[in-house]
């Protein structure tokens, strides 16, 4: 057992000092603690709970490690488990946490810090589009929020802190009916809308992509299709194939975001119709530009063959809501309109998140169903017959 010494400062003020043992670091290092105090009973005091904790699994030894450095760590720890292009969203999202918080000691960081964190990026953070000091968007927030919480909780699990202090930090209720009240949210179409906009496609050149996007497929699902992909006698459809876009400029090429998202989906008449005239067109272009073709496989490309991405189809896609006279939404949201309509006509949940490429049918309800009110009409119809509508009321 490590000895208690006195030690006399150079100011001549006696001090007890020891050094105890706190187990080996992940290199296998021994990693020794040095205890001084003012008495000999709080020198006791502190090697006692040191290596209790020690024992039980629970010590925490001091750490110079800041916030900042310990997001770095735990953005490269999550690259085991996520996409590149996840990582980028991640710390994208924790810029703001970077700012505010990336200079304090990850052991000093307190819970009214990272709720002061959250309020002042929702009331003065950047808003993509706006101008510098407007608010954050309270979704936005919740995720960088998330973000936080998942970092820190790690933190614990490492044994650099003893519990998070952003566990049981929220976006302020007055800061979420502000939100609601102030800024609008992105309504999907209705399903008059889709169906108006896939009448008014009909004869344009990319009709059959902008179908797969109708029928519930994410843009990215869309733009990385093959016609190897596609078995038109079948009239199947494999996503096994994505073309993401990073920072709005380069395709990244992967396999499907989740391995729930990699799915064979039986084509509705009306799309299989769509791929087929579409084949025929890029059979024609091939035969007209010859040499001057790239035969890439896609099946979405321009007359020369050449592969399109995401942007290039949310673009095409906007000019022609523009000419239909169309409220503008995005391609993404019309996933959103075409499970809300599955949903509404009786499709079991599991075939719902099956379509959509989900794992968790309560998930895909949660997110992406959004009933409205010509969806609540058979609501009110069940409601005249409860109330008896065709007997007259009592005088």
């Amino acid at each position: 057992m490590a000895e208690i010494r006195k030690v006399t400062l150079a100011s001549g003020k006696v001090r007890y000092r020891t050094v105890v043992d706190a187990g080996h670091d992940e290199n296998g290092k021994r990693i020794q603690v040095t205890i001084t105090r003012d008495t000999k009973t709080e020198v006791k005091n502190e090697r006692d709970r040191i290596r209790h904790q020690r024992a039980a699994g629970t010590l925490i030894l001091p750490s110079k490690i800041t916030v900042g450095e310990w997001l770095d760590q735990w953005l490269e720890f999550k690259r085991r488990d996520v996409e590149a292009t996840t990582i980028r969203t991640y710390r994208l999202a924790l810029v703001h946490v970077y700012d505010r918080l990336g200079r304090i000691r990850l052991q000093e960081l307190t819970e009214d810090q990272v709720r002061d964190c959250i309020d002042d990026i929702v009331s003065k953070g950047r808003r993509k589009g706006g101008a510098a000091g407007s608010r954050l968007a309270v979704s936005t927030a919740e995720g960088v929020l998330t973000r936080l919480r998942e970092a820190l909780k790690r933190a614990v699990v490492r044994k650099l802190i003893p519990e998070s202090p952003a566990q049981a930090v929220r976006v302020s209720l007055a800061d979420k009916k502000t939100d609601r009240r102030e800024r609008p949210k992105a309504k999907p179409w209705t399903v008059a809308e889709v169906q108006r906009f896939i009448k008014g496609i009909e004869r344009d050149r990319l009709h059959a992509p902008l179908l797969l996007s109708l029928m519930g497929l994410r843009p990215a699902e869309v733009v990385g299709l093959r016609w190897t992909d596609l078995d038109l006698k079948l009239a199947t459809l494999e996503t096994s194939n994505t073309r993401t876009m990073v920072g709005n400029s380069r395709v990244l090429e992967k396999d499907t975001k989740t391995e729930a998202g990699e799915r064979v989906l039986p084509l509705p008449g009306a799309v299989l119709d769509a791929l087929k005239k579409f084949r025929a067109v890029q059979a024609r272009e091939k035969l007209a530009a010859g040499e001057g073709y790239t035969d890439s496989g896609y099946v979405v490309v321009d007359q020369l063959g050449i592969p399109r991405n995401t942007r290039h189809l949310r673009e095409h896609a906007y000019r022609l809501m523009r000419e239909l006279e169309m409220r503008r939404v995005r391609l993404y949201d019309a996933r959103h309109s075409c499970l809300t309509y599955l949903a509404v006509s009786g499709v079991p949940d599991v075939v719902l998140a099956a379509w959509a490429g989900h794992t968790n049918a309560t998930f895909t309800k949660r997110k992406y169903v959004h009933v409205d009110v010509e969806d609540l009409r058979t609501a009110a119809t069940a409601w005249d017959s409860f109330h008896g509508g065709d007997q007259k009321a009592p005088v």
